[in-house]
């Protein structure tokens, strides 16, 4: 399994987390989000390790403005962390036409959720992402329930996210799943919102 490491925010703080080598670094474009971008420069995000894929997360921002930011940040994935429709992820798909870059639809999942939804995302984006559902749009430290994922059944690779921490790993590895192509960590490994504990996630990498 991959590992993605989301909310970086503070360059000394992500420097050391690279250092680590994840397969993502995720950075928060989303200005309500207590883990926001601002203060970090494009050429810092886009000047980190070849290696580690930079990911931008955006929630329902303007089709233009996403490609932007991705160019300017040199960014290798897109995730979508909104309420972001099929015809949305089409119209992004063909603006990255050409550009590489990899797509990445974010689900909030409860036990009332209809799987049925992603029916419509599977053949435009590359990955889901499943996420517990709140009134936010993630980094609530939550875990959702995983054996709703049983309800899944396309055939798409998928990040799994929501309150992920040193206490899920043995019930990570449980997982025979061969869609689940990343694990996604935040709050679990924080300080404070953006301020990662290297030494849990070396625990956490070593153990997984």
């Amino acid at each position: 399994m991959k590992l993605k490491i989301c909310g970086m925010k503070i360059p000394e703080n992500i420097t050391a987390v690279a250092a680590l080598q994840p397969d993502y670094l995720g950075f928060i474009f989303f200005r309500e989000s207590k883990r926001f971008i601002e203060g970090l420069t494009p050429s810092f995000v886009s000047g980190l390790p070849a290696g580690i894929k930079k990911t931008g997360v955006f929630v329902n921002e303007e089709l233009n403005r996403v490609v932007e930011l991705a160019v300017l940040y040199g960014l290798q994935t897109i995730q979508l962390h909104g309420d972001e429709p099929p015809k949305y992820c089409m119209a992004l798909r063909g603006l990255l036409a050409d550009t590489g870059i990899e797509l990445v639809k974010a689900f909030g999942i409860d036990e009332h959720f209809d799987f049925h939804k992603l029916d419509a995302y599977a053949n435009i984006v590359d990955y889901f992402l499943f996420d517990t559902q709140t009134a936010g749009h993630g980094g609530s430290g939550k875990t959702f329930n995983w054996t709703l994922l049983d309800k899944f059944k396309l055939n798409k690779p998928y990040f799994l996210s929501g309150g992920i921490g040193l206490d899920q790993v043995e019930q990570l590895k449980e997982i025979k799943d061969e869609r689940l192509y990343a694990i996604d960590v935040n709050s679990r490994f924080e300080f404070a919102p953006g301020l990662k504990d290297v030494d849990k996630l070396i625990e956490f990498k070593t153990k997984l």
